[in-house]
């Protein structure tokens, strides 16, 4: 899947604009990349690398923590992607109708490879892209 690719934290614009700032780091350096992000061949099998990267992601009506939110849980892989100083996840974006809102970095070894989110929305399509040393950007979608 096509993107424009910060040069600096690869922070990946999925409106088809290039912004005048990157929203993670603000440097001002970008390029289209074709493969950007990549996508399950087979939505309905996916393959042994699939499995260990396609975010997968569960929406929660209702927030323990603040009245009126939507949580959004995050882990990467149906099979828990390794958390190595040689193979891990660098990070999780969160997009809400393609609008960057949130990252989170991670670090390998003492963290696994999930995220959380408190949302004020409460309608639109959240997109979340994970970011793996190795094996570049993985995508996936849901309403919220």
């Amino acid at each position: 899947m096509k993107g424009i690719v910060c040069k600096v934290c690869g922070y990946i614009s999925i409106d088809g604009t290039t912004p005048t700032a990157c929203p993670v780091c603000g440097a001002k350096s970008f390029e289209e990349q074709g493969d950007a992000i990549h996508q399950p061949g087979d939505v309905t099998n996916f393959s042994e690398s699939e499995k260990k990267h396609i975010p997968a992601i569960t929406v929660v009506p209702t927030c323990g923590l603040i009245e009126g939110c939507k949580d959004v849980h995050v882990k990467v892989g149906e099979i828990i992607h390794p958390m190595l100083a040689e193979h891990f996840i660098m990070n999780i974006d969160f997009y809400i109708d393609k609008v960057f809102v949130a990252r989170t970095e991670l670090k390998p070894d003492k963290i696994n490879p999930a995220a959380a989110l408190h949302l004020k929305v409460t309608s639109g399509k959240l997109t979340v892209i994970e970011r793996c040393n190795k094996h570049g950007a993985w995508i996936s979608e849901t309403n919220l």
